[in-house]
């Protein structure tokens, strides 16, 4: 992590002076290690990215930042990285240039201009059928282990991936068969029962694996330690799972805690109590997540009628 040796930048400071001024301040610093890592890489690939002439766009002067710089940027993003990508990018250029202006280095903010992309939110979910297809099939062999269990908890506990791959055992409460944990994005905690399927499988990973802090690590060790996936390794290895057991590539990992969250829908369970599960602050943050479906329109339908009665 590049640290800030120098306390002030200027207009004629560099993009790329900008970022390692900003990697090194209280804000930045005060972030995850995973998100200080995702901007410092964004950063650094924006830096690199060819924007006029063949000129690095790190290259570039504060002072001479133009319009046009950060629309070619954001326009490649689209093409290479497709539209969440591109406004995450879009996002962490502009609280680089926000930095810029709080130590009056620039008046205006460009990136804050740009006509971003909507991005169509994913209504994908899978099937009970497809969710148990899947967790047998990433059980049956060894080198799919974790992928399978990172799977399972976060279809069974609707939590995300991520959160998943670098659960630690201290998190987990055998005896109360309970998860306690503090989700990455919103730090929110959440506190969840464990039910038996899912406990007898973390108690046979912990026989395999409780030595070390996480519970579904890599199954074999890298530099001599069991360390977590990373996502791209998450991603690789559940679209080899769903093309063993013949799922559909449409079938996103990430969309198990759409899938979670959903079923509780189905199920008549109360926004209040989703968020309890998912960890949202808000109902309307909850709502990205829910589709229509014929289910939950027969459980609404068929409570309407026993009102009636």
């Amino acid at each position: 992590m590049r640290k800030n040796k120098n306390y002030t930048i200027s207009s004629t400071s560099t993009v790329r002076q900008a970022c390692n001024f900003y990697f090194g301040t209280p804000k930045f610093l005060s972030l995850t290690g995973n998100t200080q890592k995702d901007y410092e890489s964004v950063l650094i690939n924006t830096c690199n990215t060819p924007v006029q002439n063949g000129k690095l766009f790190g290259g570039i002067k504060l002072k001479d930042v133009r319009f046009k710089n950060v629309t070619y940027l954001y326009d490649t993003w689209l093409t290479t990285r497709g539209v969440r990508r591109a406004n995450h990018y879009a996002t962490c250029l502009s609280i680089l240039f926000n930095t810029a202006i709080r130590h009056e280095a620039m008046i205006s903010n460009p990136a804050s201009l740009i006509q971003r992309t909507k991005n169509k939110p994913r209504k994908i979910k899978w099937s009970e059928e497809q969710v148990k297809l899947f967790l047998d099939t990433a059980y049956s062999a060894f080198k799919w282990r974790s992928i399978g269990l990172i799977a399972h908890m976060a279809y069974d506990w609707a939590q995300r991936m991520g959160d998943m791959r670098l659960l630690r055992w201290s998190n987990i409460d055998f005896d109360a068969k309970r998860l306690d944990l503090e989700q990455s994005k919103r730090r929110a905690d959440v506190h969840i029962p464990i039910d038996d399927s899912l406990i007898k499988m973390l108690i046979q990973q912990r026989e395999d694996f409780g030595f070390q802090d996480y519970v579904a690590p890599r199954v074999t060790p890298r530099n001599g330690s069991y360390s977590p996936y990373n996502n791209q390794e998450i991603s690789a290895l559940v679209n080899e799972v769903k093309e063993e057991a013949g799922l559909p590539s449409e079938l996103w990992g990430m969309d198990l805690r759409r899938t979670g969250i959903t079923e509780m829908v189905e199920a008549g369970v109360d926004i209040t109590g989703i968020m309890q599960v998912s960890g949202h602050n808000s109902p309307q943050s909850v709502m990205p997540y829910l589709v229509n479906t014929f289910s939950g329109a027969s459980t609404a339908l068929n409570k309407r009628k026993a009102n009636k009665k």
